[in-house]
């Protein structure tokens, strides 16, 4: 019998195991699916997981169901937003549920969520998209809308999860990230205690300023609920908030129609150093090394309804009474801080909540600094009415206050400025319903920074305070070798400061030094001690005009004098007006625009010069020695206009890869200095006839072309005694050439050999034969190589000439060897002359000739054969002028007249 009982307890044990094992791979998809139609049921938007994993065995007699990679997602106007995510969300319920209907509601006794993400938005309309739940419109059946879950939770958890929240239309972001929460009680009884921890990092920004950033909290809190009357009491509730502890007690209760509540809380301590803790992170300083003295007091209540109508009453109250804090680093104390600030509200009315500062107060030595403010209706349009009276050696501030970058802070700073306005106005831009009064001066200020090389100095600044705008009498001062003297208007001073506004204003400054050097920012090399530029940017926030007057303005090594223009400055832009100078003995004229808006600052410049020295100019600027490598070696005057683009280096200089543009110029009186430039006395070397000192350029005017790194040279025309010299061509600016110049030489430059044959022949029409010598000229700017073909061109005229001369001796008559001559000078033959066929040498003659000359052969009409010896001799004339002509694909032209052209 024993025997029998063991076996059926096995077998029932067997049984049962197995069907632990069994049911959950047959139920969990049920689960599964009951599960994401619950939820979407409730939802105006889409609930899914990747899997659900059932176990009867780790939680028994429960069940436990593990949701992987769960999620849930917004329908409009939040389309595609995902409100919801974790990686893992753990459901424990009775095994019983697992059997019920899917109309059943089901009941949660346990739930876990492990890295959790919650995103909450509310946009600019106004519309939250938490706001999921579907409304219960035209059901009749009172039990449907508990057709869903029932929590009978004893616990739940949140690890590693993350809840963010942006409001647009406060501006408003608050992220509670690395969530560690457990909750503890019997969530299932009408009555009952929930035990609470939570640690967490804090971060809150309001209006683009970071007031608390990832700071740790840490929440102790037991609450009594209450489901029948839907009440939350707080009993025993411990929190700190980025250092500053406080404990909080009261209730809320949720009614139909409100929600009522009564809160109290205070700080458990009242240590001025409470009052650092709660800084925004913007101003505050590390604290480790702070003494401090002093009580500094939090304490408020909130009570009354919250509905559409109503708020509940505040009265939360801030204190401090001659309070004083020392960096133990700084040698002053900050001493007799006084705080006594509230914000109130005494009807329950939202419009009738007010802020007031009744004084805000410290002193450093016998410096004085205070503040008075009252901000009403806070959550309409605001009404400011403040005051500041400062009377400071600013020196003391450096002594007792830690500024970072910035060392040797002098000065007096004195001041007494009240305002009144409202928000409204200043969002309208109805500066005429504000009220600004006071005077602001500054003396004896200086201070040097690590970012700048310099120390900035101000010997005087004053500003007036009126309610149109605020005057800047005057700002004069220094900057290493740089004075300067402003004066002009804000008209937006209000807007800047509390309406995110940019500063709008009309300045005058007036300098008889200006380096532009002075104000590049430097910053420390990383692996060096070398400095190095940082990229200088146009503030955003600017929008004003400078109406800008120097003596002598400073950049790199070139000094401009009689500075005089218009800068306006928009959207981190600057457009140059009307700037002009004297520069290189000459004129200079700028219009264009900087702008650092890009990654990359950027420009776009109009240069006009007028009476420029070439030497100083290419001597000085980089650009024009890399537009014109030879026109250092030229001495005179030019007149030029250069149109450019392209990128600045973080200096501002020119980024010369990037650089597009064209240049126009006229150079005169001028004079060639070989020995200035190797290109030119390259040239002369190897054209033994040409002495390039003598080269004519006065009245020369060019035009070139520059893209990507190279420059494009369109051919002109120069003249040496009585040689044309066309040129043409490209440079690169890494110093790489390639250019031809076509020498037009005459005869009498070629040798005895040329001129003696010329001189046998004896025919006036050979006396003005030019033969064209071309020259290329390649390698680098420092090591230039020149070929000519003059060799060959010297050698092809005289076998012509020898072939021109046979010919002439056998013809029959100097009648048929004159037109032999012209024939071989025109390019042209006769088919039928005195002498029969055109001899074999002949043809050869025309051939060579006519291909050096740039001129084909052509049959001549019979016709022609009948014209006079003079005609004849006309003709030949003509033909050779055209010859002459064609070789510089223009006719020649009177000497008397210019010949540099632009082609």
């Amino acid at each position: 019998m024993k025997k029998k009982v063991v076996k059926i307890t096995a077998l029932v044990l067997v049984l049962l195991i197995g069907a632990l094992l069994a049911i959950p791979v047959v139920l969990e998809n049920k689960i599964g699916d009951l599960l994401k139609d619950k939820v979407n049921q409730s939802i105006n938007g889409t609930f899914g997981f990747s899997e659900a994993k059932l176990s009867l065995i780790a939680s028994f007699p429960n069940a436990e169901l593990n949701i992987q990679d769960a999620y849930l997602i917004n329908n409009a106007p939040f389309e595609g937003d995902t409100l919801f995510s974790a990686r893992t969300l753990s459901l424990t319920m009775s095994v019983f549920e697992l059997f019920n209907d899917a109309k059943d509601p089901l009941r949660i006794k346990r739930l876990g969520l492990d890295t959790a993400i919650v995103t909450v938005k509310v946009d600019a309309d106004e519309n939250a998209n938490y706001d999921i739940a579907t409304s219960a419109e035209g059901t009749s059946d009172p039990t449907e809308s508990e057709n869903a879950f029932s929590l009978e939770l004893q616990e739940y958890a949140l690890t590693n999860s993350k809840i963010t929240y942006q409001d647009l239309t406060s501006e408003t972001y608050l992220e509670v990230s690395e969530i560690d929460h457990v909750g503890s009680g019997d969530l299932s009884s009408t009555s009952s205690e929930l035990e609470t921890t939570t640690n967490a990092l804090l971060s809150l920004v309001l209006d683009s300023t970071n007031y608390i950033n990832k700071n740790p909290i840490e929440l102790r809190a037991t609450l009594g609920i209450n489901l029948q009357e839907n009440s939350y009491t707080f009993l025993k509730n411990e929190a700190t908030i980025n250092r500053l502890p406080l404990v909080f007690d009261g209730f809320v209760k949720l009614n139909e129609e409100n929600q009522e509540m009564d809160i109290h809380f205070s700080t458990p301590s009242s240590e001025f150093k409470n009052f650092l803790a709660v800084l925004p992170e913007t101003y505050a300083m590390e604290m480790s090394d702070v003494t401090t003295t002093g009580n500094f007091e939090v304490e408020g209540t909130i009570k009354g309804i919250l509905d559409d109508a109503h708020i509940p009453m505040l009265n939360i109250t801030v204190q401090s009474e001659n309070a004083s804090l020392k960096y133990a680093s700084m040698p002053k104390t900050i001493d007799n801080i006084v705080i006594n600030a509230a914000i109130i509200n005494t009807s329950g009315l939202a419009k009738d909540t007010y802020a007031v500062l009744q004084k805000g107060a410290f002193s450093i030595d016998d410096d004085q600094f205070s503040v008075e403010a009252k901000i009403e209706d806070l959550q309409g349009n605001p009404q400011v009415d403040a005051t500041m009276q400062a009377q400071m050696n600013l020196a003391n501030i450096a002594n007792a206050y830690p500024m970072e970058g910035a060392t040797d802070l002098k000065g007096n700073l004195n001041g007494n400025i009240s305002a009144q306005f409202d928000m409204a106005s200043i969002e309208k831009k109805h500066y005429q319903n504000t009220r600004t009064l006071g005077q602001l001066t500054v003396t004896d200020f200086e201070i040097t920074t690590e970012q700048f090389k310099h120390t900035i100095a101000l010997n005087s600044l004053a500003m007036d305070f009126n309610p149109a705008r605020v005057a800047l009498k005057e700002m004069k001062g220094t900057m290493g070798d740089t004075d300067f003297e402003i004066s002009g208007t804000i008209t937006n001073l209000l807007g800047f400061l509390f309406n995110n506004e940019n500063v709008e204003g009309n300045f005058n400054m007036m300098s008889d030094t200006f380096a532009v050097n002075n104000f590049m920012v430097t910053e420390e090399s990383e692996d060096t001690t070398s400095e190095t530029s940082e990229a200088v940017k146009i503030p955003s926030f600017l929008e004003c005009s400078i109406r800008a007057q120097a003596n002598t303005v400073l950049y790199d090594d070139l000094a401009l004098k009689e500075v005089k223009g218009l800068l306006t400055i928009k959207d981190e832009t600057v457009t140059i007006s009307e700037l002009t100078s004297s520069l290189f003995q000459g004129k200079l004229a700028v219009n264009g625009t900087v702008s650092t808006k890009n990654e990359e600052p950027t420009f776009e410049m109009n240069l006009g010069a007028s009476d420029f020295r070439i030497g100083e100019a290419f001597s000085s600027l980089e650009l024009f020695q890399l537009l014109a490598p030879a026109a250092k070696a030229v001495q005179g005057s030019m007149n030029t206009e250069i149109n450019i683009a392209g990128n600045l280096n973080n200096d501002f200089s020119l980024n010369f890869t990037s650089i597009t543009g064209n240049v126009l110029a006229e150079i005169f009186g001028t004079q060639l200095k070989p020995e200035q430039a190797q290109i030119v006395s390259a040239l002369g070397n190897q054209l033994q006839f040409i002495k390039p000192e003598n080269i004519k350029l006065d009245g020369l005017k060019t035009a070139l072309s520059f893209e990507n790194g190279r420059v494009q040279v369109k051919p002109f025309t120069v003249n040496y005694q009585d040689i044309d010299i066309t040129v043409n061509g490209s440079h690169s600016f890494d110093q790489q050439l390639n250019y031809t110049a076509t020498f037009n030489v005459p005869a009498k430059y070629l040798g005895s050999e040329v001129n003696t044959l010329i001189a046998k022949i004896d025919e006036e029409e050979l006396q003005g034969l030019t033969v064209p010598v071309t020259a290329t000229i390649g390698g680098m700017y420092t090591s230039p190589k020149v070929q000519t073909d003059l060799t060959s061109g010297i050698k092809n005229v005289t076998t012509q000439l020898v072939a021109i001369q046979k010919q002439k001796m056998l013809a029959k008559g100097k009648e048929q060897a004159t037109d032999l001559i012209g024939s071989v000078l025109s390019g042209k033959s006769k088919t039928n002359d005195s002498l029969g066929s055109q001899s074999g040498a002949q043809k050869g003659v025309e051939g060579v000739l006519g291909t050096i000359l740039g001129k084909g052969t052509q049959k001549q009409d019979t016709a022609s054969q009948d014209t006079t010896t003079a005609t004849r001799k006309d003709v030949v004339k003509e033909s050779a002028t055209s010859i002459l002509g064609g070789l510089l694909r223009k006719k020649k032209k009177d000497t008397a007249k210019a010949k540099d052209t632009i082609n």
